[in-house]
């Protein structure tokens, strides 16, 4: 059935833990830093040759070139102009040129390795002069992409940045593994706009994704105009899971967005499911139901019991008009006619049905694609089955193969983008499994299945379904980091992965996307890099609570905000400790009385440290600032809601004042680790601690450097033996700076702190676990002063 977070340097900022993993806010990276590396772009290219000492600084004056006579190519100038103008306050003006130019940035249609092929290009970066050089322009537009990763990560802000915008020398040359490089958006049990669907467009083909299949009909909602069936989209579309108004695209909208896609390079896939998943169809018609009564609308998620009436011949006459009347719209090569979950058609009504309409495919100029339970019917030519599944054969699959199809692979328990990432993740479902990064990452599209040579692989798309999906925010932190992980799978060589190497790169994204204002899952398996350190705490990382309810909100920092709040409702933080701090600012709506947000110690009873007052700030979601001064206090953080009637929401908060704690580093944000692996922990501090751990294992950290401290603690617990951390720089058998023993804390769970004094070092903390027997469990650290 298809359908159904953190890492942490050695910062000054108060480090923000959500149950979905770290969330901090701020502003993009300052352009200051050193060149992105050629080897730093996802998806990993083909070839990547650096420069050694080469940097091409970006000039005010510099211009955008492309080929005479090729509009398109010039399309994809502009494309670049407009990504950089609003980042850097440059003209940037695009000119068309007939020679070789000598400066600025160059998107030439010649001159490029013959192996880049139809989407490849290259890319030569030189002190003077970038060029882009591809034999179309799909090639330059995806040459762009990888032009855009390698400037800082500030040019994707949207005013003006302090440059400047160095692009490290050198050469890459790169093209895709496979042709077919997909995302998949449901965009009908909840109905998303034209908007939020070109938002989408512009995320993915970062990414150099090129394909986004649209899922436009199912039991819920029908979101297509057909002329011959209107009540398609005014009946069948005017709901969605759990009621709400539904939605649907006109033909002059879903034209738009086909427009928009091909723009960036991206073919639209549209699905009408059949002949399962078709209540809403069903309720429009009631000459489509064989026994000649519309059904009422549904708004659940149960899948499965509905079916198309296969002895009725206008059922034919039905499918050949939606079909025709999409074909017409939809320029690109596939119809996707669905066929899964079809459990209230028998079998030989399946076969009569799909054999019938497959042709009507055809008819209209088009390719059938699938669902893999299409195996089951004739082939028609150049089919393509989607393959959902969770095992590693498939006997549909496998007859689909045999007649001549070819796969797209979209296992669920692999790159189903609504799958949870672990079990707190407060969207999507679990039934095909969690999906963490690097299970999504982790497969060959190649090897997976049995009987399905490596010949027959089309691609991969990532399919995003909405049972639990409302808005964009919801989309982009289901679909980021894991879409960018699987856009990897389709366009790099399977040599060239390595999950080591990938999280690293993965994790450089985060501050483009945070400049982006995508909002993004922050997954304890990637190293992300440095955020700004602005020491806003999000409301929703709340250890425990009373009362209250986390809520999407696009309006809020990190996508999501605490509300429902009534009096006595209360937060409270296991990792947030109020020592040195002087005074308690939060970010807040209401719409309702107000009230008061008193911040407390220990407990929700504990010590009143100070009272901050909410009124009306007028209107729920628009968000103000309320601050007031705390005593000084230690222990963990309550805040306690109090007034009557309809109070207020919480976004964030910070603590301020001038003599931070030392900063604790969670030992799961390691960058490196032999041997260990990351367990999900309430009583650790951000929710998970570092196990498994046994004699001679390790973990560093590529951002964290002891230069100029002199004490070492960490947070521990041990049912067993016990043993030592060694504190050492470089590598793990680099210099030794002092050792911690560890002893029988009385218990797994039971944390205490270990300290030890260090010596003087410099170079990535490395920490080495020795000891015999059962070792212990590392939380987090600090390098004291």
């Amino acid at each position: 059935m298809h359908r159904r977070a953190r890492q942490v340097l050695l910062v000054s900022a108060v480090a923000v833990v959500t149950a979905a993993g770290f969330a901090w806010i701020g502003a993009a990276t300052p352009a200051d830093a050193a060149p992105v590396s050629l080897q730093s772009v996802v998806p990993v290219p083909v070839s990547a040759q650096p420069a050694a000492g080469v940097t091409y600084t970006l000039p005010a004056a510099a211009t955008i070139q492309t080929p005479t006579g090729s509009p398109a190519a010039t399309a994809v100038g502009s494309y670049l102009a407009d990504l950089l103008r609003p980042s850097t306050g440059y003209a940037l003006p695009v000119t068309t040129t007939s020679g070789t130019p000598t400066s600025g940035i160059a998107l030439l249609l010649s001159g490029a390795d013959p192996s880049v092929g139809s989407e490849g290009y290259q890319l030569d970066v030189t002190a003077a002069l970038v060029t882009v050089r591809a034999q179309t322009p799909a090639g330059l537009f995806h040459g762009v992409q990888t032009l855009r990763q390698l400037l800082p990560a500030a040019v994707e802000a949207r005013t003006v940045q302090p440059g400047p915008w160095e692009l490290a020398g050198g050469r890459i040359v790169d093209y895709p593994r496979y042709g077919y490089r997909g995302a998949m958006l449901d965009v009908s049990r909840h109905f998303f706009g034209v908007d939020v669907v070109k938002r989408y467009l512009d995320e993915i083909s970062q990414y150099k994704i090129n394909t986004l299949h649209l899922h436009l009909s199912d039991d819920q909602g029908w979101r297509i105009v057909v002329d011959a069936w209107p009540r398609l989209a005014t009946v069948g579309g005017s709901t969605q899971v759990g009621g709400g108004a539904g939605g649907y695209y006109t033909k002059a909208q879903y034209t738009d967005l086909v427009a928009y896609a091909a723009a960036r390079h991206i073919t639209i896939v549209p699905e009408i499911d059949m002949p399962g998943h078709t209540n809403a169809a069903l309720a429009s018609y009631a000459e489509l139901n064989c026994n000649n009564t519309a059904p009422p609308l549904y708004t659940g998620t149960s899948v499965g019991f509905s079916s198309l009436c296969v002895g009725k011949e206008i059922t034919y006459t039905f499918v050949q008009q939606v079909l025709a009347e999409l074909a017409a719209l939809t320029p690109g090569p596939y119809l996707h006619i669905g066929g899964d979950e079809a459990n209230s058609t028998s079998d030989a009504d399946y076969r009569t049905f799909m054999n019938r309409i497959q042709p009507f495919v055809g008819n209209a100029g088009k390719t059938v694609m699938g669902w893999h339970q299409l195996g089951q019917a004739d082939h028609t030519p150049g089919r393509i089955a989607q393959y959902w599944g969770t095992t590693t054969s498939d006997a549909d699959l496998s007859a689909a193969v045999s007649k001549g199809a070819k796969v797209v692979m979209s296992p669920a328990n692999k790159a189903y983008l609504d799958m949870k990432y672990t079990n707190q993740t407060p969207l999507g479902l679990s039934w095909a499994g969690l999906i963490e990064v690097q299970t999504a990452y982790n497969w060959d599209p190649a090897t997976l299945l049995t009987n399905v040579p490596a010949s027959a692989i089309l691609g991969v798309e990532a399919p995003m379904w909405s049972e639990t999906l409302t808005k964009l925010a919801d989309i982009e932190f289901m679909a980021f980091p894991r879409l960018p992980a699987l856009a990897e799978l389709a366009w790099s060589p399977q040599s060239a992965r390595n999950w080591d190497a990938f999280k690293t790169r993965l994790g450089a994204q985060g501050p483009r996307w945070t400049a982006q204002g995508i909002n993004f899952y922050r997954s304890p398996q990637v190293p992300w890099a440095t955020p700004p350190a602005t020491g806003r705490i999000e409301a929703e990382s709340y250890s425990s609570q009373s009362g209250v309810q986390i809520v999407a909100d696009a309006a809020a920092n990190g996508g999501n905000r605490v509300g429902y709040i009534e009096n006595g409702d209360w937060i409270g933080f296991s990792g947030v400790n109020p020592t040195g701090k002087t005074g308690f600012t939060a970010r807040v709506s209401s719409g309702g009385n107000g009230g008061a947000v008193q911040i407390r110690t220990g407990s929700a009873t504990g010590p009143l440290l100070g009272t901050a007052t909410v009124a009306n700030t007028g209107g729920w979601g628009n968000y103000t600032d309320v601050t007031t001064t705390i005593n000084s206090g230690s222990g963990p953080l309550y805040l306690v809601f109090t007034g009557t009637g309809s109070l207020f929401d919480i976004d964030s908060f910070a603590l301020t004042g001038t003599a931070p704690p030392a900063t604790r580093v969670e030992a799961e944000s390691y960058s490196s680790q032999s041997g260990v692996q990351i367990v999900a922990d309430a009583a650790a501090n951000g929710g998970n601690r570092v196990g498994y751990i046994e004699n001679g294992d390790w973990i560093g950290f590529s951002g964290v450097n002891p230069t100029g401290k002199t004490g070492f603690t960490a947070r521990v617990s041990s049912g067993g033996n016990g043993g030592a951390v060694q504190i050492r720089t470089g590598s793990a058998t680099g210099p030794l700076l002092g050792t911690a023993t560890v002893a029988n804390t009385g218990g797994w769970g039971n944390y205490t702190d270990v300290t030890t004094t260090i010596s003087t070092g410099s170079g990535p903390l490395y920490l080495v676990f020795t000891g015999t027997g059962s070792l212990f469990d590392i939380d987090s650290f600090a390098l004291t002063p």
